[in-house]
């Protein structure tokens, strides 16, 4: 589970402000290889127009491969993800409404901290998010902080 500030980038920068995002994801790592796994991802964000009432909400899930560099046993474990996947974007203005599902591409990195003497991690990521929307594309960082429990 995760939560926390979606930044807004391009066009999308210049219509609304920051806002929040929130979400649960799980990885599967591949059998023998310690480090490659399959990550699945559900989020849900919204964020307040600048300088007009409404907002943007965008509700998505992204498969991906995930590389750690480090090895599980490691204190602090630091990962590099990408995938494609689904995104649902909603922009509210006034009394008018509009929404879309388009194909999206993530890519970033991730650090997980061991807590304890467990397999629980405090995990600090971001992932350059880009949703090909109508015209142009809908494109966002989220930095997100949660708690991971496994490997």
């Amino acid at each position: 589970m995760q939560a926390g500030l979606l930044m807004p980038m391009g066009d999308y920068n210049t219509a609304d402000k920051p806002g929040w995002i929130g979400g649960a994801g799980a990885t599967y790592w591949l059998p023998g290889t310690g480090n490659i796994g399959i990550r699945g991802d559900l989020s849900y964000s919204q964020t307040s127009h600048d300088g007009a009432t409404g907002n943007t909400k965008i509700f998505g899930g992204l498969a991906s491969f995930v590389y750690a560099l480090m090895p599980a046993s490691a204190p602090a474990r630091l990962m590099i993800t990408g995938g494609v996947g689904m995104y649902n974007v909603k922009v509210d203005v006034g009394s008018l409404s509009g929404s879309s599902t388009k194909v999206g591409f993530g890519g970033g990195a991730a650090l997980a901290f061991k807590l304890g003497t467990g397999s629980t991690r405090l995990v600090v990521a971001s992932r350059f998010t880009s949703v090909s929307t109508d015209n142009s594309s809908t494109t966002f960082l989220p930095i997100t902080v949660g708690l991971s429990f496994g490997k």
